[in-house]
């Protein structure tokens, strides 16, 4: 077996030629083939459930079997096992091609039942390229993939490390996708994928449609460093914000907006990975921590736009206007307020999209996977165990301090209003996205009282804020466009915060009593 390590680009098709046009890959002629490959499963889908992967590739006339098996993948770079050896087609001889005897056996048990379910077509053009103290192959791919009528255009850059430091492939990633110049401003769009063709490919045969996906949970080691925990929390919250980016980037089948909740996924991804840097702060490099706070914190503003006119349009005002009586003679001032409302919501949408899709977040995403794959002390190589430098006593000092602080400023918040509310709001954020990245090492039934706890105040302060923010955005309504309807529905968004606001007190008090999550 092979333990694969490579990193996966997406191209945007008119950025093709500028990456052409680069002087690594103009200095030698690349090696051409056209790559046909069937891709194999059961008829329940047996392998994809396990994510594995079964290949057949024809080159020339040469067919090759493929065995790829579940691996990690964040920021484009992925680590999986790999098995390949010539064969010939529909010879699925797994033992004579898998070492894993285990894995051997368990694909020669479903052997029988294999049968074609996708395939790709596409011409790879390949560069050996020695970069830094590293050689890496560079792959470009372009063609298609295809199951029955369906297809999907295939355009991706996969950098293959072949010997040296993982930092050699991504600092060559950085070096392409700033272009023949080497300037950020005429940098390419070449986004990190996570997803590979295997995955693009079943995709495609269920007709699924990409879906809002949640943080998946952080497990971590007890005997981490902080700065392992960090890399690990950080890492996590990449994945989570761009397995969201193309939903936000994608309007809907029918040319509606996207799905709310990929732009909010998106800006809880952010808000986690802030939260993250300033928790594991006082173990990060002054300089790292500063800067990468600056970076997420612009982002998360392009993004809070698009998300405040989704909750307003989808949340709160077909509510307000089911409340409003029928009146024949304002139709037409309704159907003005709807359309500037539409128009607004799909302006931040698409600068939102502008803001993920752009070569600036490319960049972006590879130069903080390196950044934060270069901090010391190293993750310790795979079955290595960890050495105990006491994260667990840190991680419940930390979120005693967390809980003590809570606590004050539900104090503060009943004695100072509107402006103690937000700072209330921020303290719950933080402490609740603190115990996410902590959670593994807390005792589970305590950990989910006092999530809940925190959970519930949160919705309700962050619903407040919202009604408050959808205030702000009826206000800016041209003054001449429906100021009658306008006046009325910000009649009842504050009817809403008015009611909402009732239940602060014994919420405030409940969080000066916040249960703790540890013994």
């Amino acid at each position: 077996m092979s333990l694969e390590t490579e990193l996966k680009l997406e191209l945007h098709p008119q950025d093709l030629p500028r990456l052409l046009a680069h002087p690594l890959l103009m200095a030698q002629p690349p090696r051409r083939e056209r790559l046909l490959n069937t891709y194999f499963d059961t008829s329940t889908l047996n392998l994809r459930a396990q994510r594995m992967a079964v290949r057949e590739r024809r080159v020339g006339r040469r067919t090759l079997l493929t065995v790829k098996t579940a691996g990690t993948s964040v920021g484009g770079l992925s680590r999986r096992g790999e098995w390949e050896a010539t064969t010939r087609p529909g010879a699925f001889d797994f033992a004579a091609l898998v070492d894993d005897e285990a894995l051997a056996q368990q694909l020669i048990r479903v052997a029988w039942q294999l049968v074609p379910v996708f395939r790709t077509d596409f011409t790879r053009r390949t560069w050996l390229i020695a970069h830094g103290s590293g050689q890496v192959e560079l792959a470009l791919d372009q063609g298609f993939i295809a199951t029955g009528s369906r297809r999907q255009p295939i355009l991706e850059l996969e950098l293959e490390l072949l010997a040296g430091p993982v930092d050699a492939l991504l600092d060559l990633a950085h070096t392409l996708a700033l272009g023949r110049k080497g300037q950020a401003a005429e940098g390419l769009r070449l986004l990190p994928a996570n997803r590979s063709k295997a995955e693009r490919g079943y995709a495609l045969f269920m007709g699924e449609r990409a879906q809002p996906q949640k943080a998946a949970p952080l497990q971590l080691d007890p005997r981490m460093h902080p700065v392992q925990a960090f890399r690990a929390a950080a890492l996590g919250c990449l994945s989570h914000l761009q397995a969201n980016e193309d939903g936000v980037c994608q309007p809907g089948a029918d040319g509606s907006p996207p799905d709310p909740e990929f732009v909010h996924q998106a800006r809880v991804a952010l808000r986690r990975l802030r939260t993250g840097l300033r928790l594991f702060q006082p173990h990060l490099p002054r300089r790292f921590a500063r800067h990468w706070a600056s970076e997420w914190k612009q982002l998360a503003n392009e993004l809070g736009d698009a998300r405040n006119w989704d909750v307003f349009a989808t949340e709160w005002l077909p509510g307000l206007l089911a409340e409003l009586s029928p009146d024949p003679a304002s139709t037409h001032q309704m159907d003005a307020l709807l359309g500037w409302v539409k128009s607004e919501r799909h302006a931040a949408g698409e600068r939102a999209a502008t803001a993920l899709g752009d070569s600036a977040h490319a960049l972006r995403l590879l130069a903080f996977t390196r950044a934060v794959l270069s901090l010391p002390p190293a993750d310790p190589p795979p079955g290595t165990p960890w050495p105990d430098v006491g994260l667990a006593r840190w991680a419940h000092d930390t979120l005693r301090q967390g809980h003590a602080g809570l606590r004050r400023e539900a104090r503060k918040a009943r004695r100072l209003g509107p402006e103690g509310r937000h700072e209330l709001r921020i303290a719950l954020k933080k402490l609740r996205y603190s115990q996410e990245f902590l959670g593994s090492l807390l005792p589970p039934k305590r950990l989910a009282r006092s999530a809940a706890a925190l959970a519930d105040a949160q919705a309700l302060l962050g619903g407040l804020n919202d009604l408050s923010t959808a205030q702000g955005l009826l206000a800016q309504a041209p003054a001449t466009l429906a100021p009658a309807i306008v006046a009325r529905l910000q009649e009842g968004l504050q009817q809403r915060l008015d009611t909402g606001l009732q239940a602060l007190p014994a919420m405030e008090e409940a969080l000066e009593q916040t249960s703790t999550p540890w013994h």
